[in-house]
């Protein structure tokens, strides 16, 4: 090799190591400003994160729990007043097609189907009593009714509303 060959690669080698110095302090720079500037989080971020890591349900136990227990249903019972299904409407047609359908049409969980066979003993108790277990709920031999179909925004007004719809379209 030339002089002048041996002259450039040692200053080539120079400046290649220079600029991985440069480079390396940059870097240590940066990783020392980002570890003093604290992490943003919007409130928004930490609220869906601290409803996605809500526990599902608490425990109650004793006389304390017992009125938390109460407490809760009061604010459930509240949050549920203040919602009302479908837009307030009493047509039963509405409210079977949209909610009681899901069960009534193919018997799902013992739910008796639109036919005089599983509705003549369940009539022989009354429509007050199937309004009631309609709206409060009922566990019988068959299966299980759900207060208010499981949608507590219903009023018991739109229930009966159904209820006199189903038994006025048995087959």
């Amino acid at each position: 090799m030339r002089n002048y060959d041996l002259e450039f690669l040692k200053r080539f080698s120079m400046v290649i190591g220079l600029l991985a110095l440069v480079t390396l302090g940059l870097i240590l720079l940066a990783h020392h400003l980002h570890g003093r500037i604290p992490a943003e989080v919007s409130p928004t971020a930490a609220k869906r994160t601290a409803e996605r890591i809500h526990p599902a349900g608490a425990v109650y136990a004793g006389d304390t729990g017992a009125a938390a227990q109460a407490a809760a249903a009061a604010a459930a019972a509240a949050k549920a007043a203040g919602q009302v299904a479908y837009g307030g409407t009493t047509d039963g047609a509405v409210i079977y097609q949209n909610l009681c359908g899901a069960c009534h049409t193919g018997g799902v969980g013992g739910a008796p189907t639109l036919d005089h066979a599983h509705w003549d003993a369940r009539l022989a108790q009354g429509t007050e009593t199937l309004h009631k277990h309609a709206i409060e709920g009922f566990t019988g031999a068959a299966g299980i009714m759900p207060p208010k179909g499981g949608n507590p925004a219903l009023t018991d007004e739109q229930v009966k509303a159904t209820v006199d719809w189903m038994l006025a379209n048995l087959k």
